[in-house]
């Protein structure tokens, strides 16, 4: 794994261990499910099934996939209960929480200028001959 890391991040300066560390971050938390995982749990502690419901569109396998990586970034808790059957909560870390009004205000703003965006990218496709997924 740190190979893998030493790979994509570069040589191991200081400096540029730093940035990558910031860009792996930043990567994590901007990823495609991430941003609904953790306002989800930044209000405190939600079941599996229950971020399956209000991720919309995310796979079982994707959501244990990420969730396991928000945990090993320490931007969650997993809790599980001695119940039968096991009963498994998440709850965002402080570090999550303090990024919650952030994710918030980045899911707003994607929310008031997704028409401006869909109009400006078929305009571009229609300018360039190109359309992109």
């Amino acid at each position: 794994m740190r190979e893998e890391q030493a790979n994509r991040c570069g040589p191991g300066a200081a400096d540029q261990a730093r940035a990558c560390t910031v860009r792996e971050a930043l990567d994590r938390v901007g990823g495609k499910w991430s941003i609904g995982i953790l306002i989800a749990a930044s209000t405190g502690p939600v079941r599996f099934t229950e971020l399956e419901r209000r991720v919309e569109g995310i796979s079982r396998r994707m959501l244990t996939l990420t969730l396991r990586n928000l945990e090993r970034d320490g931007l969650l808790v997993r809790h599980v209960h001695p119940t039968v059957p096991p009963k498994v909560e998440y709850t965002a870390t402080p570090m999550a929480r303090e990024l919650y009004e952030s994710l918030v205000a980045l899911t707003r703003w994607a929310e008031r200028h997704r028409e401006a965006i869909s109009a400006a990218r078929t305009t571009y496709d229609r300018e360039h001959g190109t359309s992109a997924g």
